[in-house]
């Protein structure tokens, strides 16, 4: 993290204990993972990219010779009960095979008496969500998973924007620290939001523009520009009096668009605006990979027709401006990316972002869409950073407090205090 943080000339304070700040030798070590990975028909993991962003703590703490790891994570949305397809079955799989060791599957998370440590080093408790008090954030729950180990660490960012039991909770049970991977998240985004280079770009994409008016209004103080693309932006031509067709409006998000479209002017020059909208669009007479397309001006959207895309002049615009970028943060795609047709905004963007990354620039991915966007496209290496929480991500980037995050923050505020009492009674 120290190199990490060298290259991004971060001064960022982290109020939490971190892996580093603990000796985990001969220890019981309990870690909160991310591990609701995509599954097909089957059952097989399609997408292991969070198993990979835990193995860097994991093998760590093995390392320094844990005594035993106990992992904890949730699949899907069980709703507080046993489903069969929510199991953690084939995670624990792929995890044995990233790992190179065995991996021990309780029968639940639990009420349990866990495997020898000898014979299993590494264990996965059974699906949290199978409880309902986990989503509760209830404490007899937390404290059943702590009295489990010695130490805490929750290395699952993408739930980190829960106050759940596993995240939050059970901070008041056990010494806790963050993981490699949620310091890396914290890192990262946390210089872009406190200090980043400039000129600063944030590329927003997505449908809903009510969805996103905390985020917008949040990056409009910090951005230089804001380039608008996917459904989204349909709203804001609506805001302007353009006709947009059949292309997805937030009716509900017009007024909202206006109101931060004169916002966006009223920061900058009055014949400049920071938020930045397409110029035109690849449209479609139905949502469908088989569709009549045609590419056309924002004003020239005819009826019964849909945006699916940004055009080639709006690819070009954009890539001029962030061809002077030094941050970029890239939430939500451009375009309906998932059919190939109406995928070249999102990839030739993204494309441009990875050669500009090799330049030096600092490039976030936020999760969600847009992560699943460059995976797509091959690309996720390419970056600075691709953040495994969408939701967490988004809500950090609102400007948002974190619950899990702050739970950290609660544990080590806790530990300073107790600390100094102790010195105090020791003058005595």
């Amino acid at each position: 993290m120290a190199e990490l943080n060298s290259k991004l000339n971060l001064k960022l304070s982290l109020n939490f204990l971190t892996l580093k700040d603990f000796d985990f030798k001969n220890k019981k070590v309990l870690v909160r993972v991310d591990f609701n990975v995509p599954l097909d028909e089957n059952l097989n993991v399609t997408n292991d990219k969070r198993i990979k962003e835990s193995l860097s703590t994991l093998t760590y703490v093995l390392e320094q010779g844990a005594k035993q790891v106990i992992l904890m994570s949730h699949l899907g949305r069980p709703d507080g009960r046993i489903v069969e397809k929510y199991r953690l079955t084939p995670v624990a799989k792929r995890l044995e095979q990233l790992l190179r060791q065995k991996v021990a599957l309780t029968e639940d998370c639990i009420d349990i008496k866990l495997p020898d440590a000898k014979n299993s080093r590494v264990v996965l408790l059974e699906n949290l969500r199978f409880h309902p008090e986990e989503e509760k954030n209830d404490e007899a729950f937390a404290k059943k998973l702590a009295s489990y180990a010695d130490v805490y660490v929750n290395d699952g960012f993408g739930v980190s924007h829960r106050a759940h039991a596993s995240v939050h909770a059970i901070t008041r049970f056990l010494p806790s620290c963050a993981g490699f991977l949620v310091e890396k998240e914290l890192t990262v985004m946390g210089k872009a939001m406190i200090n980043p280079d400039k000129p600063f770009i944030a590329i927003l994409g997505g449908a809903k523009v009510a969805d996103k008016i905390k985020l917008i209004d949040n990056l409009l103080a910090k951005c230089d520009k804001i380039l608008i693309g996917g459904a989204m932006a349909y709203t804001f031509y609506r805001a302007q009096g353009f006709s947009t067709g059949a292309s997805k409006v937030d009716e509900d998000g017009i007024e909202v668009a206006s109101d931060l479209l004169k916002k966006s002017g009223k920061l900058v020059s009055k014949d400049a605006n920071k938020i930045i909208l397409p110029v035109d669009n690849v449209v479609a007479d139905k949502f469908d990979e088989n569709a009549n397309t045609d590419t056309v001006a924002i004003k020239d959207i005819d009826s019964g027709w849909m945006g699916m895309d940004i055009g080639p002049l709006t690819i070009d615009k954009y890539k001029e401006i962030l061809k002077t970028s030094k941050t970029v943060l890239w939430n939500g795609p451009l375009g309906v990316f998932e059919m190939k047709k109406f995928s070249r905004g999102t990839e030739e963007i993204a494309k441009y972002l990875a050669q500009l990354t090799g330049k030096g620039v600092t490039t976030i991915i936020g999760g969600g869409d847009s992560a699943a966007a460059v995976e797509k496209f091959g690309l996720s290496s390419k970056f600075t950073h691709v953040s495994t929480g969408g939701g967490a991500s988004l809500e950090f980037f609102e400007g948002k407090e974190l619950p899990g995050i702050k739970a950290l923050e609660d544990s080590y505020n806790k530990s300073i205090t107790k600390k100094n009492s102790g010195k105090k009674k020791k003058k005595k």
